[in-house]
């Protein structure tokens, strides 16, 4: 089995070259309206930008900033087909603007455009990052009526572009059977708070952006592993460094991915020939992690019903029993417009490993 990925350099307020109704799920992180780092970039958008940004209009700045996002949303509108999903990573900024200082809710902001579309929202996920300080804090420090919280979370936004996805023929039910997640998995990931560590990104060059707490790995793999199937196309209008490139191609999703700045393709094309590693890495943790959760299950006297037909080890429920791992095999990448990546069929097996506790219950046999 094989999938296929592009990246296309250009603006992505204008998906051109992308074919309405292709794509399946869209995973991104934006540029966040009125966060310093960013006002060079959107005041190159517009001189109406730079002008709010230069004489402290904050409100202004604010609005003309996301009326530049809203031009890639309608975009998506086009793209995404019906039933398929868009999950936006956005944070809010907090910015004294003149005399000012003040909230900007990017992630309200981004609401209100996407449901004017079309869209259905979908309950958000918090990602609180363990950067901050505990002892932080801003405004009065210890006097009243003057301070104000920090934010130590960001926004993953989720959207629904029209109703339920079908799985109608006897091919994409077996798919969908194969796409499955873990319950422990599914237990953590349909959380509504994520705790994840953000990750320093270094891009290495004085010409490209640097950025804190980038957009690691774990965010889109668990995304994509959750609103999409294996071989489905996932779209990232904000590519970067390719980082949900890199979760598709280990997910066996296509993948497209859209970046304004060509002096990303060396660090897109380095990381994805490191992918074929994390592959493997990925699903060993997996299988791993799963192994582990079952046999405290098992030790601690719960039974367990089910078996997967793939790698014969218990499973919770009959929904996990035709889970099955391709790993990457090679990839071949001419060019960034021209990505094909080959998966093995070979099924990794996991050692036999009986629980640490005195049972006769076979139950306990099942490693």
């Amino acid at each position: 089995m094989n999938s296929r990925h592009c990246v296309l350099f250009g603006d992505s307020r204008k998906m051109d070259d992308v074919e309405e109704n292709s794509v399946d799920l869209v995973v991104t992180s934006p540029p966040y309206p009125m966060i310093e780092m960013w006002d060079e970039l959107f005041s190159s958008f517009s001189s109406k930008i730079a002008a709010s940004v230069k004489n402290k209009e904050g409100a202004q700045a604010f609005e003309l900033m996301h009326k530049e996002l809203d031009q890639v949303w309608r975009e998506l509108n086009r793209v995404v087909k019906p039933s398929g999903f868009v999950c936006i990573n956005i944070g809010d900024a907090t910015r004294k603007m003149g005399q000012d200082f003040q909230l900007y809710s990017n992630h309200s902001r981004i609401t209100h455009a996407m449901v004017k579309l079309g869209f259905q929202p979908l309950p958000v996920i918090l990602w609180q990052k363990s950067t901050n300080s505990p002892n932080k804090f801003m405004g009065s420090g210890m006097l009243p009526a003057g301070a104000y919280v920090t934010l130590e979370h960001e926004y993953i936004l989720i959207f629904r572009k029209g109703g339920k996805r079908e799985f109608s023929c006897a091919q994409q039910k077996q798919n969908r059977n194969e796409s499955a997640m873990f319950w422990e998995e599914r237990n953590t990931w349909y959380s509504d708070t994520w705790r994840l560590k953000g990750v320093r990104q270094n891009t290495g060059k004085d010409n490209l952006r640097q950025r804190n707490a980038a957009f690691l790995f774990e965010l889109p793999h668990r995304l994509i592993n959750m609103y999409s199937v294996k071989g489905d196309t996932v779209f990232d209008p904000f590519l970067g460094t390719g980082t949900t490139l890199c979760a598709a191609i280990v997910s066996e999703r296509n993948a497209i991915g859209m970046e304004c700045d060509e002096n990303f393709a060396d660090l897109i094309t380095e990381n994805i020939h490191t992918c074929a590693m994390l592959s493997s890495e990925t699903i060993n943790t997996r299988l791993e992690t799963h192994k582990a959760f079952i046999l405290s299950r098992l030790e601690a006297g719960r039974q367990i019903k089910h078996h997967n037909l793939f790698y014969d080890f218990p499973v919770v429920t009959r929904q996990e029993t035709q889970i099955r791992f391709h790993p990457v095999l090679q990839i071949t990448c001419e060019n960034l417009s021209h990505i094909s990546v080959e998966y093995s069929t070979d099924i990794k097996k996991l050692p036999v490993i009986k629980p640490q506790v005195k049972n006769t219950d076979p139950q306990l046999l099942l490693f």
